[in-house]
């Protein structure tokens, strides 16, 4: 039979190793792309690449997980304390502007889920926040080289005839 000190012991270690698996004093490094030009793809990518250093050495299955919009994304580990959160979205959706990436450790993305349990609005404060700004995608011109062909033949077909009638009267 096991006892309430050994449970209480367990626990205790079980808590510790947890609050040891934290970043002290996050620093990072972050890069960003997306995609520009919305004429040739289908889906718009935002891609960011960060480099997190902590006061304290982590763990190799350190996971991190983001938020952007209301989406939810998981980092994928990409090197040594290297890390890479992408996602898509259609280009008629997609919008510029300044987009913030809130990223948590399992501590603070279990802290988001109970509190979204309770008020779908909750927020958490993150282990830190990276700003990815997307200028927008060009979807090309305004009027279509085809329209445009059509409209100025046209035109030149109009001239021609307005032309020769004019010389044969």
């Amino acid at each position: 039979m096991v006892t309430k000190s050994f449970i209480y012991i367990i626990t205790i270690a079980l808590i510790g190793s947890i609050c040891a698996e934290s970043c002290q004093n996050p620093k990072v490094e972050a890069s960003y792309f997306t995609s520009l030009d919305a004429t040739v793809v289908t889906q718009i990518a935002y891609i960011t690449e960060f480099t997190l250093k902590c006061d304290n050495t982590l763990p190799e299955n350190y996971g991190l997980y983001a938020e952007v919009d209301g989406k939810s994304l998981t980092a994928a580990r990409i090197g040594e304390n290297k890390y890479q959160i992408s996602w898509t979205e259609e280009p008629a959706k997609a919008r510029s502007g300044v987009h913030q990436i809130n990223i948590l450790d399992e501590e603070g993305w279990a802290s988001l889920r109970r509190a979204r349990r309770a008020d779908p609005a909750a927020s958490v404060a993150p282990l830190l926040a990276i700003q990815l700004s997307h200028p927008g995608s060009y979807s090309g011109p305004w009027v279509n080289s085809e329209i445009l062909a059509t409209f100025i033949s046209i035109l030149v077909a109009y001239t021609a005839l307005r032309n020769k009638s004019k010389i044969l009267a």
